[in-house]
């Protein structure tokens, strides 16, 4: 990645998450509520899914209650909330590849949305498919150093089952299989381990930097505008931001 911080991004993103947590806690329960529906339980032990969402919640510092809450309302008989995954991959300025990940009940609603953003800020949405092949998914762990024994991280995490783990800036990155996201976090949250974020994301395997101001503006916009939208439950890119 010649030197790019990648815990810098997933900062920029955590920092728009603090600002704008209420609507982080909506995302966070909409998701749970699909995966408790397509999981078929309210338990996470028996729900793999859910077990990753709520692992996610948490890391989020989502309260107990809330979860608790959410779990209940996808369980109760009521509740008509219907939604579906939905992925739209497209390319902002200068061919920064972009991936929405959205959960609607509208299909028609969201997706001229997304076009419009893309549309309006120097890009264009393109085929399923488009930019995706160019994204790992992985689980990643974010742990500040601070006082921290890189030798003692590393050899937790392994033995939580995580793939890697690596020092960036005052972090350190633990990656693991989506699959099994939820146990390594468990495993080193039973450590005593804190975490400044964690999440299944999709890692661009290169990254584009932006030099024009306009191009830099116009991408900032894109992104706000996305993450704003209360379809949209994450946005990642392959810009290198500063």
């Amino acid at each position: 990645m010649s030197g790019h911080s990648k815990w810098h991004n997933i900062q920029k993103t955590k920092g728009a998450a603090d600002a704008k947590r209420s609507q982080i806690f909506t995302k966070i329960a909409r998701e749970m509520i699909v995966a408790v529906k397509q999981g078929g339980s309210g338990d996470p032990a028996n729900n793999s899914r859910l077990a990753t969402v709520v692992a996610k919640a948490k890391a989020a510092n989502m309260p107990n209650d809330n979860i608790k809450r959410t779990i209940e309302k996808a369980l109760g008989s009521g509740n008509s909330d219907d939604y579906e995954n939905v992925v739209y991959e497209g390319y902002g300025p200068c061919g920064v590849a972009v991936i929405v990940e959205a959960l609607t009940d509208n299909r028609n609603r969201t997706a001229p949305e997304v076009r419009h953003y893309f549309d309006k800020y120097g890009g264009n949405l393109g085929a399923t498919g488009c930019v995706s092949w160019s994204f790992d998914q992985k689980g990643v762990i974010v742990v500040e150093k601070e006082d921290l024994d890189e030798d003692t991280v590393m050899m937790d995490a392994i033995e939580a089952g995580a793939d890697d783990m690596e020092a960036d800036g005052a972090c350190f990155l633990i990656y693991t299989a989506p699959e099994r996201f939820a146990e390594v976090l468990s495993a080193l949250e039973g450590k005593g381990y804190v975490f400044a974020n964690a999440a299944i994301e999709m890692i661009p395997q290169n990254y584009i930097k932006l030099e024009d101001p306009d191009d830099i503006k116009n991408m900032e916009k894109l992104i706000s505008l996305l993450e704003d939208n209360d379809d949209v439950q994450n946005v990642w890119h392959n810009w290198e931001q500063e």
